[in-house]
């Protein structure tokens, strides 16, 4: 059942268009956000937990006795396997092969998953169900371009090599005895696949990027479903189409599937974004270094902002993508 729209009676004077999101439209309060742009605050303490597990990671690894006292490669980000103080500091670890190496494809299983079987997407083809597929799309293109391709190499490898790095064939002892120059290439994957290191530029994280990025959009999809509880509730400051703003929230909605409504279709996504919060904090306590890891971060929340939070001051983009939960 679609969320039903309520207007205020204070809301006399806020011109309702057609590209207004759904949910209690109302002015906004004196203590609301001044831009629409930022997260709300229960927002906001979600996406707080990735800095600091970034760097309660950090510091564990820091701290922690095993981790200090075994060797860390520069080169690989890790610690060599016969040293590594955790089988999570392993890279062949049964988590970072089946799980994280392909995280973008329980990403998709899981939202998949939740726009199929919540019921507060509707019926069908709905409106609220293809606004998010173009979020999803638009998230996805963001990954692909950080790690996949971006008009040639992906922009994690184009930073590498803008920062100096460059592929070395250390495997066959005659042809790097033989070679007069470092031989480079393009990205980081054919470097490896011709026996090659990737070395001495700055590697943005791919797995803090990874983690970050589809466990936000599981969560920011589904936060909706769970700010139906009661308390949980939180209203968006969102521009309208004549530059005046108002809040929306999304109202407690009453479903006939029964009680376990809100559950439907967000327990495997619960699952996977938690699952992927323990890698990323595995990553932190045992790969990269902190500069690393913030730009992971960085790249990261530039992607989720761009998509979820830039359309609530831009109408037009908003009319596109729209909004979870409404």
């Amino acid at each position: 059942m679609a969320t039903r729209r309520r207007y205020d009676p204070d809301t006399e004077g806020i011109p309702i268009t057609a590209g207004m999101p759904s949910g209690t439209i109302r002015p906004p309060t004196s203590s609301a956000r001044r831009s629409p742009f930022l997260p709300t605050r229960l927002e906001a303490q979600l996406l707080a937990i990735y800095p600091a597990t970034l760097l309660l990671g950090s510091i564990f690894s820091t701290l922690s006795p095993a981790s200090r006292s075994a060797p860390y490669s520069s080169v690989s980000q890790s610690h060599p396997p016969e040293f590594a103080p955790s089988y999570f500091a392993q890279k062949k670890n049964v988590f970072n092969v089946y799980f994280v190496k392909v995280g973008w494809f329980w990403t998709t299983l899981a939202f998949a998953f939740f726009i199929t079987f919540h019921p507060g997407f509707g019926q069908g083809v709905s409106t609220r169900r293809v606004r998010a597929l173009l979020r999803y799309a638009a998230v996805t293109t963001w990954w692909v371009f950080v790690t996949q391709w971006f008009f040639g190499p992906p922009l994690i490898d184009t930073m590498f090599r803008f920062t100096g790095g460059q592929c070395e064939l250390l495997r066959d002892p005659e042809a790097r005895e033989g070679m007069s120059e470092t031989r480079e290439f393009i990205t980081g994957a054919t470097c490896k696949a011709v026996g090659g290191t990737w070395k001495g530029g700055h590697d943005i994280s791919g797995h803090v990027f990874l983690l970050i990025m589809g466990s936000s959009l599981l969560w920011l999809e589904f936060l909706p479903a769970l700010t139906r509880v009661e308390g949980l509730r939180d209203g968006r400051l969102i521009t309208l189409s004549d530059g005046k703003t108002a809040t929306v929230a999304v109202e407690k909605e009453a479903h006939k599937e029964g009680a376990d409504a809100t559950a439907r279709g967000v327990k495997f996504a619960l699952s996977v974004a938690a699952l992927m919060w323990w890698m990323l904090l595995m990553t932190a306590a045992y790969f990269h270094t902190w500069f690393e890891k913030f730009t992971g971060l960085a790249v990261a929340f530039v992607g989720l902002w761009c998509v979820y939070f830039l359309p609530r001051g831009v109408p037009q983009l908003r009319a596109w993508l729209g909004m979870p939960g409404v």
